[in-house]
């Protein structure tokens, strides 16, 4: 039976961190991947924390929702998500069509270097359990886990974010980054900025969307 009850209360959650074992420290040479969609109605740019929320496919936005549950704007908590592999990044952007659209909304790829040492809270060890939770926290319902995301940023405030497996691509490692202060980590450039529909993409996202059995278009 899986386990995934609403969190306890934020003092709770602090006083029950273990700074040696739930903290991961991703080094400035790990290479980060983010797909995100250039243009649109909520178009962004490679480093664009979101504001708005919580979306219903954002498992750990942090916003707190209106009265009606819907999204709010709230400048002072900001949300931003990586992979870190293309894979990743497209088996999470793409899951609730398995279609991985190369044209519609301009998507782009972005892969960058923290510029620090990024401190997230490790989701894939024990924490979880000894919150009361389980590994549903990483796959569960997303109005669940968003109430976690709030509480985790209260009883946390100093952490740039989670560390959690990917449910979509075998648990390998995703990453939720907050703002602040994860902003103070990015860095001025990407490493590498490419539109989907580059044709050096072509191959590299056949074999992704094969691995996945996802559809490419475009």
């Amino acid at each position: 039976m899986s386990r995934l009850p609403l969190p306890p209360s934020p003092a709770a959650l602090a006083t029950g961190l273990r700074m040696d074992e739930d903290i991961v420290a991703v080094h400035p040479a790990t290479r980060l991947v983010r797909i995100f969609n250039a243009e649109g109605r909520h178009r962004q740019t490679w480093d664009s924390f979101r504001y708005t929320g919580p979306l219903p496919h954002g498992r750990f936005d942090p916003q707190q929702p209106d009265e009606e549950g819907g999204p709010t704007t709230d400048p002072e908590n900001g949300v931003l998500y990586f992979g870190l592999s293309a894979r990743t990044g497209i088996a999470e952007v793409y899951q609730a069509t398995s279609t991985v659209d190369r044209v519609t909304r301009a998507p782009h790829v972005a892969v960058i270097r923290p510029v620090r040492t990024l401190r997230l809270l490790d989701l894939t060890g024990l924490w979880p359990t000894r919150m009361g939770a389980s590994q549903e926290i990483a796959s569960g319902p997303k109005k669940i886990t968003q109430v976690w995301a709030r509480a985790i940023r209260a009883a946390y405030p100093d952490l740039d974010g989670l560390w959690y497996p990917s449910s979509m691509d075998s648990g390998n490692p995703a990453i939720c980054l907050w703002d602040p202060s994860a902003r103070s980590a990015l860095p001025s450039d990407p490493d590498l900025l490419l539109p989907l529909s580059h044709p050096g993409l072509d191959m590299p996202i056949a074999r992704v969307c094969n691995e996945l059995n996802y559809v490419m278009y475009g």
